[in-house]
């Protein structure tokens, strides 16, 4: 895993050193690649590449980056890991394409697929994650890509003016502010968005004119750049809905079937990436995801794998002792490390520079630190459960929205709105005192988030449209799916969260958490050979009816209990929670009060302070609970007097 960076000048004529210019960018994300820097320029075209590498395969120089292909057509400064580099390498050489390799590294190997096939037929073969620029010196291009699921970042688009004119592109936009001439003011959409979806969703950045490439897309840019041309439009290399709507074809005959071709994809998935010429771990939470994706790395190896999890002081939100003895079971060496109000306090001044662009999933206190703690312990590459919650039916909105509609759906709009109110008159606690029965951890928190959403659902699809985001006058717009998907509501929200939440949210917060402290993830899960066989399973196979909301991702239950005991996994989802709001009322509410000051916020510009105010006084008192609103005017706020 590294980090890329680089520009194309606009302006032949521009002054400064290109090398050096290139120097600062990719020394702005020199925490993605502490092991190695590297730098590229072709001053006859006003484009550099630099690179930040972090030594995982060959871990010689033989991987230095940015690289140049055997031919000399091509050089590349890529971000990410080919799984299976080794089979493209054998292919190249039994059909004679193969060059005389310097090395091992899949980077060569990929730049030789691409000498032999074209960028996109290579990425078509690959198997993996990535964020690339890709020069084509004899074409004159410059080809950026991205993998299938957006597990690797990328940013691109214009900015300075006059000769400092340039298209930048980075792994993270402290790249592309390490530019001279970088100007771009803040993107007042992307910031409204924040405030709704505690993320900028791509393409949107937070800065105007620079935008994210969506995942599984590419862009071809013709060199030189001229002033005057219009940036050309990415374009899809592949994408899910044509995936589903190829599985949807293709239904297993039997649920034996399903259940064994599933298990040997996840089974070849984790073993792909359990390749590492350096340590390697793996997250465990106690869930379903993380515990299967352990057991399947565990029943390969020799030795102990060593596994990491989170604690808290906090009871309800402490789901430690479940990994722990899931560890126990499967023999691992198991790490815990619990994270404080006090933690959080050091963590929180750090996230601006951590996550350089605004974003506001708390959970990123945990990620982080449990990335960091799986670094110290001498780990570069670690294991996780991201992904099984999209393809498998795992969110409990996937269970419990249509059930909530269906039961909603005959009220009228007035009395749907009378029925929030309702609900919102009774504080959190009391709520969460009434739903003590219930499978659902933080009930009076969901109960409120509910409420405050109904007079805004009009449909199933306008429910998903509440659950992802803030209320609004102006609606969220959802992507198309497939038609095959039209009578199906959760498989809606299913591909929507995979098109959006997972890329934009999950993913975001993984990378940048790890990335920090030199760590690279890895997720199984989003082998898309894992995602083809996922959408062939039916419904009844991820969240079987008349189960209730514990038995969802019930295909990825079977193959667990093969290797742990069903009584050490079956409990409520919880996620990885943490007591934001609890804190907000103690420990952190200096820090928070100094940030929402009314003063502080009229002078910025940004926001009324008058509703803040309101909101911040509510979430005190405890009748209300604004965790998730409340942190995204933080995390601006915390992003803004650092970056703004």
């Amino acid at each position: 895993m590294c980090g890329i960076a680089g520009f194309v000048r606009l302006s032949p004529e521009a002054p400064g050193d290109l090398e050096a210019q290139a120097t600062r960018m990719g020394a702005a994300i020199a925490h993605r690649g502490p092991d190695d820097a590297g730098v590229w320029v072709q001053p006859e075209l006003g484009l550099a590449l630099a690179h930040q590498r972090l030594a995982i395969l060959d871990l010689s120089s033989a991987g230095h980056q940015p690289m140049t292909s055997a031919t000399g057509r091509y050089v590349i400064a890529f971000n990410g890991e080919i799984y299976n580099h080794r089979a493209i390498r054998r292919q190249l050489e039994a059909a004679g394409l193969a060059p005389a390799w310097r090395g091992h590294a899949d980077t060569e190997i990929l730049l030789a697929a691409i000498e032999a096939w074209g960028l996109e037929v290579a990425l078509q073969r690959c198997i993996g994650m990535w964020a690339l620029a890709l020069v084509d010196l004899r074409d004159h291009q410059l080809q950026l890509a991205r993998d299938r699921f957006g597990e690797k970042p990328l940013y691109w688009g214009l900015s300075g003016s006059g000769q400092q004119q340039a298209l930048l592109f980075g792994s993270e936009l402290a790249a592309l502010r390490g530019y001279p001439g970088f100007q771009n003011p803040i993107n007042r959409q992307a910031f409204t968005e924040l405030l709704r979806f505690c993320y900028v969703p791509a393409p949107l950045s937070i800065y105007a004119g620079i935008t994210k490439l969506p995942p599984g897309h590419c862009v071809s840019i013709p060199l030189p750049l001229q002033p005057s041309a219009a940036l050309p439009a990415s374009r899809p290399w592949w994408q899910l809905n044509s995936q589903i709507e190829t599985s949807y074809a293709q239904p297993f005959s039997s649920e034996t079937e399903a259940l064994e071709t599933l298990e040997q994809a996840l089974t070849q998935a984790v073993a792909d990436q359990a390749l590492s010429d350096v340590p390697l771990g793996a997250f465990l939470s106690g869930g379903i995801d993380s515990s299967l994706v352990t057991a399947l790395l565990q029943s390969q190896s020799s030795r102990p794998v060593r596994t990491f999890t989170i604690a808290f002081e906090e009871a309800g939100f402490n789901e430690a002792p479940y990994a722990r003895a899931v560890a126990a079971h499967l023999g691992t060496d198991h790490y815990e490390t619990t994270l404080t109000s006090a933690d959080a306090l050091a963590l929180i001044p750090q996230l601006p520079q951590l996550y350089s662009e605004p974003f506001a999933d708390s959970s990123q206190l945990p990620t982080h630190l449990v990335c960091r703690e799986a670094r110290l312990a001498g780990f570069t590459v670690a294991l996780s459960g991201d992904g099984g919650d999209e393809l498998f039916g795992g969110y409990n909105r996937y269970f419990w929205g249509p059930r909530i509609w269906n039961r909603l759906a005959w009220l009228p709009a007035p009395l749907r709105r009378s029925l929030g109110s309702a609900i919102v008159s009774l504080p959190p606690s009391a709520w969460d005192a009434l739903g003590r029965p219930l499978p659902i951890k933080q009930f009076g928190h969901k109960a409120h988030k509910l409420a405050s959403r109904l007079r805004h659902v009009n449909s199933s699809d306008d429910l998903y449209r509440s659950l992802i985001c803030e209320p609004s006058d102006q609606e969220v717009p959802l992507q198309p799916l497939p038609a095959c998907l039209s009578g199906d509501s959760v498989a809606r929200m299913m591909v929507w969260d995979a098109l959006g939440y997972l890329p934009d949210d999950i993913l975001v917060k993984v990378d940048r958490a790890a990335m920090a402290v030199g760590l690279e993830t890895r997720a199984p899960f989003l082998d898309h050979r894992v995602a083809a066989l996922a959408w062939r399973l039916p419904m009844a196979m991820k969240i079987p009816p008349g189960k209730g909301a514990a038995a969802s991702k019930w295909s990825l239950r079977q193959i667990l209990y093969k290797y742990v005991p069903k009584h050490l996994i079956e409990r409520p989802k919880a996620g990885f929670a943490i007591p934001i709001g609890q804190w907000l009322r103690g420990p952190l509410r200096p820090w928070a009060a100094e940030l929402l000051h009314p003063d502080r916020l009229r002078s910025e510009g940004y926001l009324s302070p008058e509703p803040i105010s309101r909101l911040w006084q509510q979430h005190l008192s405890g009748r209300y609970d604004h965790t998730t609103k409340l942190w995204s005017v933080l995390m601006w706020q915390a992003w803004l007097e650092q970056w703004g």
